[in-house]
């Protein structure tokens, strides 16, 4: 799917291309948005801008020298990592830009929400994009914000765990949710870092290349600021994740230890019993109390107190809490 956007008194006008004609009559379109698209389409944009796409299989290349370099008809080629946030899961999409002197393009394999919101400000807000490189700037702020909202939602889900993690009544069943959750958000919280440290890089890159104003040269130190800002926040989530999983597993060997304890008192206080019963059980021809009406109630309760006094002496001492 192509989506071509204009501008018009100042705002960002979305058209949808369906076929090659629909795309050579806008003159002067300043973004062009590729998400999964057919070969067929990519032909189309090379024939109508002289631009070759890359394909979707190749966006993968972590190479700096593949992400970010000038071409030869001095296209800048840019790769960035997108998040994407969903309720159940989080991932980064890889996001290939192709910035000319008027028309940015961007193609990737899935619609992601900071687009959605780029489209949805430049339509509502006129005057806050001219040209293709504010369009750029405006993706990489947008992702910023993006980013932020998400660790937002980490710290309020590490505060819910971290409640439950200290109350007095949790369980293994409980401690073991509480892990499936810190277990997530620390894998959110990796992939925001990753994504901010991405956009780093291609801002670096973007104002290297000289090619942005002195306004849009402050606007990427800007993003760059809050870029750091989000690194730090990023960095105390990930203590917080580590004393909560510390926490967790701590409690989890509590609970245990405490089984462990009860089956261990227990099985001492059934020594005395035990020997007893080992004693009445021997094969001797002289054991005068077997012979005795009262001998099998005298063991029975000889064993019964036994067993109860080592066991409230444990309880007087507080080792079966």
């Amino acid at each position: 799917m192509i989506n071509l956007f204009v501008l018009q008194n100042g705002r960002l006008s979305q058209e949808q291309v369906e076929d090659r004609n629909e795309l050579l009559q806008y003159a002067n379109p300043i973004w062009i948005d590729v998400v999964d698209p057919e070969e067929e389409e990519l032909i189309w944009i090379k024939e109508a801008f002289g631009v070759l796409l890359p394909e979707l299989d190749d966006l993968g290349d972590l190479e700096a020298s593949a992400r970010y370099f000038e071409a030869d008809d001095g296209h800048l080629h840019i790769r960035t990592d997108f998040l994407l946030d969903e309720e159940e899961t989080s991932r980064n999409v890889r996001v290939a830009f192709v910035l000319t002197k008027q028309v940015l393009f961007s193609i990737h394999d899935e619609d992601l929400p900071v687009f959605r919101l780029v489209r949805l400000r430049a339509r509502l807000r006129p005057g806050s994009v001219s040209n293709a490189k504010d369009v750029l700037l405006d993706l990489y702020s947008t992702d910023a914000e993006y980013s932020a909202d998400a660790l937002e939602e980490v710290y309020e889900n590490l505060e819910q765990a971290g409640k439950r993690v200290l109350s007095d009544s949790i369980n293994d069943a409980d401690a073991a949710e509480v892990l499936e959750t810190i277990a997530k958000e620390e894998d959110t919280n990796g992939r925001i870092r990753r994504n901010v440290m991405d956009t780093r890089r291609a801002l670096s890159f973007l104002m290297r290349s000289k090619l942005l104003s002195d306004e849009q040269q402050e606007e990427a130190r800007q993003i760059l600021r809050d870029i750091d800002s989000l690194e730090n926040h990023t960095a105390f989530l990930f203590d917080k994740i580590n004393f909560l999983m510390d926490a967790t597993v701590g409690f989890i060997n509590l609970n245990q230890s405490k089984i462990i304890k009860i089956f261990s008192v227990v099985s001492v206080a059934l020594m005395p019993p035990t020997l007893l019963a080992s004693i009445w059980g021997m094969n001797y021809k002289y054991m005068p109390e077997l012979d005795a009406t009262w001998g099998y109630p005298m063991a029975i309760a000889a064993m019964i107190i036994s067993a109860v006094i080592p066991l409230g002496y444990f309880y007087s001492k507080g080792w079966m809490k």
